[in-house]
């Protein structure tokens, strides 16, 4: 019996029929079809990848009159076909190669399933032929998603703003995994022309950008939805003083056990609110072909402790909420999209879960291994509410990620969405804090997120260490997605496991004063030292890497410096609590290293707006150091 191939997402159905098929040099990709034109990009999509990693040559045919002995792959769309939308069947005979497809995203996504098949089975030509022939298996595969929309939302308002060439390499490598929804998370990194002083300094996305981006996804059957917060998170733009006035709190205020200085959220009760979000929206929806709008919404931590604080006590915080909930949906679907808004604040208040419409979808969010989707989850579905599951990828404060928590948090959000009838499965990235994590440290979490949402039975154990090194890195040591999923798991070793974040990403953000006392200290330094020991055993262990990816240096650099960075962050604790091993002269001339390493690696896949910000956040640390070096001069 045959080895079921490492597929990522793993089809749900996949048999083996018995015999081989060769593949022939100048043979033909066949679009069966009354409207070839539809089928083109699929079927040039695999034809480049025959030509760029087989070194076999095919041309694209439309039409019936052509001898049957030349068609190599025959591409067809049969909407009788006995699957569910966007599914496919893929057979590979001695004959030849059928692909048919429910639909126009069907047959991408069993193009994307044959190239990996090709991936998976290639072999160098013997015998030096001059015509290579590659063989592969026949087999059946019969294919459609659990969830029908499958996204990946990108935080591009925390400092990190991605080059065009990131995005579309990224977009390109998502659709390859069967995403079809995409988001950038924006605060105020677009390009409003109305409003410049607030994106002057972070190289925001223009419009022309974003039409060109737009135009890149359609023909991948990914849907750009177009996201801006419209109420929480509203700091870069209620910190300038033409916007402050729209504040909640303009002064500031005290919420979640600290004082927050700057204003936080628009004032939900201030006519002028509502009158810049659509103002906003006029600007930003015509860029895209979505009908859909995510308004964002979320974390209004300071509604009723500012200006609406007498009549949130009047008719209760939730429902002054709700109100002004209303009034963005009003201007959304007077636009004729369909909203979607985030969760938290609804759950918080559940009294208005019944008020809400029926036409808007609501993302659950949540971001640890044991968030309750099954609650929450439960109590949309009892209302009749269209929702989303929305985890993470638990790479921000964390350095290299938390691969345990990432999968089971992918894991929960894709069994209990399935339970309850999500409609939608949005992987998060976010970038609190500076966005410290590289783009690599990423990609565990959008590949088992993308194999969960397609298809949760067949793909939640898959070995998501090999699926990366095959389908993320290209690397046929199999070391990097090991390396990945390994560092991924250095949060586990201190012992203590804080929430969203890990304890090794903390002590390099904070001053030593402010964690000094959340470990005893006979057991910190022993703990740091094991710690350290491990960072230095998973790198050496995966030390050979031969990736194929064209990027594979800047690979190579980002995964070092992750490992500096958590290397330093070890140092950093065994010094902070009292050990002597390590200077403040040496620890200081080693994190100036890591800051240039950081600089140039940042540019090489972002925007230049939001790096001093995020460098801003190792200033910690440098200032700790520089005391104790003063100290010791003046000794």
């Amino acid at each position: 019996m045959q080895n079921i191939p490492v597929l990522l997402p793993s089809p749900r159905s996949l048999r083996f029929t018995g015999g081989l098929y060769a593949l022939r040099d100048n043979s033909l990709i066949l679009l069966d079809s009354h409207h070839p034109q539809a089928l083109f990009f699929s079927a040039e999509h695999l034809r480049d990848a025959l030509s760029a990693n087989h070194f076999t040559k095919m041309e694209i045919y439309a039409g019936s009159a052509i001898q049957p002995e030349r068609v190599g792959i025959t591409l067809r769309v049969d909407p009788q076909l006995n699957t569910e939308p966007q599914g496919y069947r893929l057979k590979i005979t001695p004959a030849g190669i059928v692909i048919d497809a429910r639909d126009e995203p069907g047959l991408f996504y069993a193009c994307c399933t044959f190239i990996q098949l090709l991936q998976y089975y290639s072999v160098l030509p013997k015998n030096n032929e001059a015509t290579p022939i590659w063989s592969l298996p026949c087999l059946e595969i019969l294919d459609w998603p659990d969830f029908p929309n499958r996204g990946v939302l990108l935080d591009i308002s925390r400092d990190k703003v991605p080059t065009m060439e990131t995005i579309f390499n990224l977009v390109d490598l998502l659709a390859s995994w069967k995403i079809n929804q995409f988001q950038l998370y924006t605060e105020h990194t677009f390009a409003y022309q109305n409003h410049p002083d607030v994106w002057v300094d972070a190289s925001p996305f223009t419009g022309e950008e974003i039409l060109n981006l737009d135009a890149f996804c359609r023909e991948r059957y990914i849907e750009l939805v177009p996201n801006q917060n419209s109420f929480g998170h509203m700091e870069p733009w209620l910190k300038l003083q033409r916007y402050k006035p729209m504040a909640e709190a303009p002064d500031g205020f005290d919420s979640l056990g600290k004082h927050h200085d700057e204003p936080f959220s628009l004032c939900p009760l201030d006519s002028r609110s509502i009158t810049f979000l659509t103002g906003l929206y006029d600007e930003l929806l015509p860029h895209f072909s979505s009908k859909q709008f995510n308004v964002g919404c979320d974390e209004t931590i300071d509604l009723g402790l500012g200006r609406s604080k007498a009549e949130c006590r009047r008719i209760g915080t939730g429902r002054v909420y709700l109100d002004f909930l209303l009034k963005i949906y009003h201007e959304v679907i007077k636009r004729g999209l369909h909203m979607q808004c985030w969760g938290d604040i609804i759950t918080t208040y559940p009294e208005i879960v019944h008020e809400l419409p029926k036409d808007l979808t609501i993302l659950e969010w949540g971001y640890e291994a044991e968030h309750p989707f099954k609650e929450h989850c439960e109590k949309y579905a009892q209302a009749g509410l269209d929702f989303y599951v929305c985890p993470g990828t638990s790479a921000w404060n964390s350095i290299a990620g938390r691969t345990d928590n990432c999968l089971q948090n992918l894991s929960n959000a894709a069994r209990n969405g399935l339970k309850f009838g999500a409609q939608g499965y949005l992987i998060t990235d976010w970038g609190d804090s500076g966005h410290w994590q590289m783009l690599p440290v990423s990609y565990l979490g959008f590949a088992a997120g993308a194999a969960y949402a397609w298809s949760f039975v067949t793909n939640q154990d898959v070995d998501i260490r090999d699926a990366l090194n095959r389908y993320a890195f290209l690397d046929p040591t199999g070391n990097m997605g090991n390396l990945a999923y390994d560092l991924g798991n250095i949060y586990h070793e201190i012992g203590i496991e804080p929430e969203n974040e890990s304890v090794l990403f903390n002590i390099l953000q904070k001053p030593i004063r402010e964690w000094k006392d959340d470990l005893e200290p006979k057991s910190a330094i022993p703990g740091f030292h094991h710690t350290l020991d491990v960072v230095d055993q998973v790198s050496g262990s995966r030390s050979q890497i031969n990736s194929l990816r064209p990027d594979k240096e800047l690979l190579v650099r980002e995964f070092k410096l992750t490992i500096e960075l958590l290397r330093h962050a070890c140092m950093r604790g065994i010094y902070g609590y009292g050990s002597m091993e390590y200077s403040p002269k040496s620890l200081l001339e080693g994190l100036e290293k890591i800051v240039a390493e950081y600089r140039l690696i940042w540019l090489a896949r972002n925007r230049p707006g939001g790096l001093t910000d995020s460098l801003g956040y190792f200033a910690h640390a440098e200032n700790d150091y520089h005391k104790n070096l003063e100290r010791s001069w003046k000794k």
